[in-house]
């Protein structure tokens, strides 16, 4: 069952993706129609071609290997120079193996135009249309991303320890250790007479309505008799506890250890009652969604912004095998088999259900920020070039000059190239590492 449990992860994760890419791609049909480009195609995937069907001028379509997809749009960069395409300089390009690739993107860049019909094409929008456009495939997967994470916290909830008392400690930790003793003395909350199924109202006075609010207060109240006032059967009760000083593990605000210089857990004193809350998923108001989502930006903003260096860190711990940065990137192997992992532990259905959305939600938001970065192939690349050549016309007119010719961005093939070589090579190493020393959530 455990495997077959993973196995479903993985292939929840993979549709989930396969979604999220086909709104990717929509989001950038719509605007192209919408300002009467002609797209030839919309494929979901990359490979050979599982099914499609034309509508209209348009073949819409998925493929064998969900990793991508793409929309082709007649005329996306301008057409070959007139003497290149009546033929005249016939034959591979001259310069080597690059000039060649740029002749080659030409020519199949001029394979959808029309002649003599400058109409439907990509290169003749206005800038801002042209800006839409590329943008309008990450803003899907950011709008998705909203989605997820509203379903996340506001449909399903964030997990809260409640102000309801699950259970009462049998003794004080720290005079017992690890298993309580018959001679270790009672906690305060049980020679209080506190309850399980008893609501915390208020503590010393201070109403509460979180059991971080009721745990503030008693951690400050060692040694200091003062009233807890429970709910129980509908009915307020006021009980009076003396917490009892101990030592723990001191916590920042997120909960994790707090270390010294030579990485020994900082201790601190203090109030211990031995109350445990009851947790429950609590649903947050409908901006947590999008509140949520601009956090995570900032989040995998930092990691795209490192990316080189967080790979390198990657491959260096994939050769020494030292443990990986938690916070670091994944390929969709590493994401698959977090996703499998998540869907065959031991947690409620709820929370493996919570954990793959925000899974798939934290994509969404990769795939953002991934796209907007200005080197082609990515939109933000595609974007850059709009905008040069927006500037390139605004200053002739500026200055009443001819207008002049569009950007050709096949000229940048080698970039491209080069971009994606590197691109190649990071992927391999995170797949590695997702293979040979993942991050596992175990």
């Amino acid at each position: 069952m455990e495997i077959l449990a993973f196995i479903v992860g993985v292939v929840l994760l993979v549709v989930g993706l396969a979604v999220s890419i086909a709104l990717h791609e929509i989001g950038h049909l719509v605007p192209a129609k919408r300002f009467g480009v002609r797209v030839g195609q919309y494929m979901v995937g990359f490979g050979p071609t599982l099914w499609s069907r034309r509508y209209g001028e348009t073949e819409y379509g998925v493929k064998a290997i969900p990793l991508g997809g793409y929309i082709s749009m007649a005329g996306m960069y301008p057409p070959s120079p007139k003497e290149r395409a009546a033929g005249r300089l016939a034959g591979r390009a001259g310069g080597g193996f690059f000039a060649t690739m740029v002749q080659d993107a030409r020519a199949a860049n001029d394979e959808t135009l029309v002649a003599g019909d400058e109409s439907g094409v990509f290169y003749r929008l206005a800038v801002w249309k042209r800006v839409v456009i590329m943008l309008g495939g990450p803003f899907m997967n950011l709008l998705f991303a909203v989605v997820l994470f509203g379903i996340l916290l506001s449909g399903i909830g964030v997990q809260t320890a409640t102000t309801t008392v699950a259970r009462v400690s049998e003794c004080v930790p720290a005079a017992s250790g690890a298993a309580c003793e018959p001679s270790d003395p009672l906690p305060p909350a049980a020679g209080a007479g506190v309850e399980p199924g008893d609501v915390i109202l208020s503590v010393d006075g201070v109403a509460v309505a979180t059991f971080a609010e009721a745990s503030a207060v008693i951690r400050e109240s060692a040694g200091r008799s003062i009233p807890l006032v429970v709910e129980r059967d509908g009915v307020e009760e006021t009980l009076r506890i003396t917490p009892v000083e101990v030592t723990q593990p001191a916590t920042d605000e997120r909960g994790y250890p707090i270390t010294d210089a030579e990485g020994e857990p900082e201790l601190v004193e203090v109030g211990f009652a031995g109350i445990a809350p009851t947790v429950e998923y609590v649903r947050q108001p409908i901006w947590a969604g999008p509140q949520a989502t601009a956090e995570n930006l900032g989040a995998v903003a930092g990691i795209i912004w490192q990316l080189p260096v967080k790979v390198w860190d990657t491959g260096v711990s994939l050769v020494t095998g030292q443990e990986r940065d938690p916070n670091g990137p994944l390929s969709v192997v590493g994401a698959g088999r977090l996703a499998g992992e998540v869907a065959a532990s031991e947690s409620p259905v709820l929370n493996r259900v919570a954990g793959l959305v925000g899974l798939l939600a934290s994509l969404n938001i990769a795939l953002f920020v991934f796209n907007l970065i200005p080197l082609l192939p990515l939109d933000g690349g595609h974007v850059v070039v709009a905008l040069w050549d927006g500037i390139k016309r605004t200053w002739a007119k500026l200055f009443r000059r001819p207008p002049p010719r569009p950007v050709d961005a096949t000229k940048l093939v080698p970039v491209t190239f080069a971009v994606f070589i590197v691109l190649l090579v990071m992927g391999g190493v995170l797949i590695l590492a997702d293979l040979f020393n993942p991050i596992s959530i175990l």
